[in-house]
């Protein structure tokens, strides 16, 4: 079962929006990364992975071994910015990851194939 969502999806939505606007403050930025993570657990339920969008949040997705103690084995790692464009289809995995945006460690750190997130794709207003 995916984990409970805390961030209501309306407003993920319209922080994104914001964020995409380039009229997004920390507030929105906080509320579109928290927003994110969670359709991405959500989408891809699971403890294989850990993701972390450092200072905003970070979330455990994917099918696979659980991890339960110390640092887990797949470790996908990137600012703010970064995540949102991944979310979004601004920003392609491979250039990410070898301009060093991303750090993503573990044979199944690899989570492309689930970006973009069908929920942060900008909707005709």
């Amino acid at each position: 079962m995916p984990p409970r969502r805390r961030t209501d999806p309306a407003v993920g939505r319209t922080a994104l929006a914001a964020w995409q606007d380039g009229a997004a403050g920390r507030p929105e930025v906080t509320t579109a990364v928290r927003f994110t993570l969670e359709e991405l657990a959500e989408v891809a339920p699971g403890h294989a992975v850990e993701v972390r969008v450092p200072p905003y949040g970070a979330v455990q997705a994917v099918e696979g071994p659980r991890h339960t103690r110390g640092t887990p084995p797949n470790v996908v790692e990137t600012d703010p910015e970064t995540w949102l464009g991944l979310v979004t289809g601004a920003v392609e995995w491979p250039e990410a990851v070898a301009d060093g945006r991303i750090s993503a460690s573990g044979e199944r750190s690899d989570i492309s194939s689930l970006l973009p997130l069908q929920a942060a794709r900008r909707r005709d207003r």
